[in-house]
């Protein structure tokens, strides 16, 4: 599906995020390896105490190491920047990225990868899709992709979602289905209005669950419930949870405490986070259009 992945490398060698990028890969895609290392911004001291080489050293050989680790070829680019958020940013607009995969920790999205830092401001607008690899992932890695899962409410964000999610199941010979948390209503708290008759619960799911039904080849799924109890369940019978995202970029709603923030914390299976904008054409790997294993700096 993705055929130019970029995979931000954490200190603990991000083994999650390498497995979970190598499955989003498509066959003839370019894959690049990156860490991003605390860099103060210019000024005339920076860098006076020697530790940029020091820095730039230890990256490449983790990188290296990290390729080793799972056997594969890869761009290897390692960069300075004031947060790991921004500096993963700049990386993939770099090389126009279509997807960024990054691991998580039970601290919550990017956990190590933020080294400690808040880097959700940093990553709003986020040029390309982002892969979120639950904790442990690569320990017990699915040997299929059996299904593939969306969380859909027939917005433009689920839309898209949905048609990301159908060209992964495809690919993957998957089966796909899609899920939509039904909210509960205000007026059956205070009462329906004058001339309304209230909608009962089972009827509205029921509503919410034909509506999925007529999409093909979708497997319906509709739950009464708050959307983060809901796809966080449903989310554990999958393989890969795909979610639409509002805003300026993958995590444009993430800096907002969205669902999709949530979700990032708690889905017990991958998630991949996408936005309209989110980009799906063919990247080439480089001149010839081949991977290469010699490291690149940034």
């Amino acid at each position: 599906m993705f055929r130019n992945v970029l995979i931000g490398v954490a200190d603990d060698g991000g083994r999650d995020a390498l497995t979970l990028g190598r499955m989003l890969l498509a066959a003839d895609g370019q894959l690049t390896l990156a860490h991003v290392f605390r860099e103060e911004p210019p000024g005339p001291y920076r860098w006076r105490d020697g530790k940029g080489a020091d820095e730039r050293g230890r990256a490449r050989e983790l990188l290296e190491q990290a390729a080793a680790n799972v056997g594969v070829r890869a761009h290897l680019r390692w960069h300075g920047s004031t947060s790991v958020g921004r500096g993963l940013h700049e990386i993939a607009e770099m090389i126009e990225a279509d997807l960024l995969v990054v691991g998580s920790t039970r601290r919550g999205l990017l956990g190590r990868a933020a080294l400690g830092h808040d880097t959700r401001a940093a990553l709003n607008g986020a040029p390309c899709a982002i892969a979120v690899a639950p904790v442990g992932y690569s320990t017990e890695p699915p040997a299929l992709m059996r299904e593939v899962g969306v969380g859909y409410n027939g917005a433009p964000e689920s839309e898209h979602a949905l048609e990301v999610a159908k060209t992964i199941a495809v690919e993957r010979r998957s089966k796909l289905s899609a899920c939509q948390a039904v909210p509960i209503p205000a007026y059956l708290y205070r009462g329906a209005p004058e001339g309304v008759e209230a909608a009962s619960i089972t009827r509205v799911v029921e509503l919410a669950r034909e509506r999925i039904a007529s999409l093909e080849g979708v497997e319906p799924h509709a739950v009464y419930g708050d959307p983060v109890e809901v796809l966080t369940l449903y989310s554990a019978s999958l393989d890969l949870l795909v979610i639409g995202s509002r805003g300026y970029g993958p995590l444009g709603r993430l800096v907002h405490g969205s669902t999709a923030q949530h979700l990032a914390g708690t889905a017990r299976c991958p998630l991949l986070v996408l936005t309209r904008a989110a980009r799906q054409a063919s990247v080439p790997a480089g001149p010839e259009g081949r991977q290469v294993e010699a490291p690149t700096t940034v």
